[in-house]
């Protein structure tokens, strides 16, 4: 068995978490990316989501950015007003404070985008392999010109 004593030096993040402190985790920014990703996927603006919850948008905004945490209760508020369910806001995180792969760090922040959703849907559409990789090919060339300015 564990004792206390090698857990409280093992692991000082979750002894801060055991003694009352708060902080923002990583986790918190990834429940604030999923949560605007799924938002935009609704075309639901910030101002409609915080009517729905009964707080400010600029809650919201706090919330996406993991600048706050959201609690528990508040998180299944999002869940219903968003039309998703809770555990989707959690798939692929583990129980550790392990990083997440490389594909979802780089993939949630872009879903969080304006239009990302919609660009998906479009090119998901497209039948032609050939055409899918052109399509590719012309929104890397764009975005490396836009990298140049």
């Amino acid at each position: 068995m564990v004792g206390v004593t090698s857990i409280q030096q093992s692991q000082p993040e979750l002894r801060a978490r055991v003694s009352g402190e708060r902080s923002v985790q990583d986790v918190d920014a990834r429940l604030g990316e999923r949560v605007r990703a799924r938002r935009f996927e609704t075309e639901m603006s910030q101002e409609r989501l915080a009517e729905l919850l009964g707080i400010t948008f600029q809650q919201v905004q706090k919330y996406e950015k993991g600048v706050n945490r959201i609690a528990a209760s508040r998180l299944l508020d999002i869940a219903v007003a968003l039309d998703f369910p809770i555990e989707n806001l959690f798939a692929g995180m583990t129980g550790s404070r392990q990083k997440q792969d490389a594909t979802s760090a780089s993939v949630e922040p872009a879903l969080a985008t304006p239009g990302a959703h919609e660009l998906v849907k479009l090119f998901a559409s497209i039948e032609s392999i050939k055409v899918r990789r052109r399509v590719i090919e012309l929104v890397r060339a764009m975005s490396e010109a836009e990298g140049k300015n």
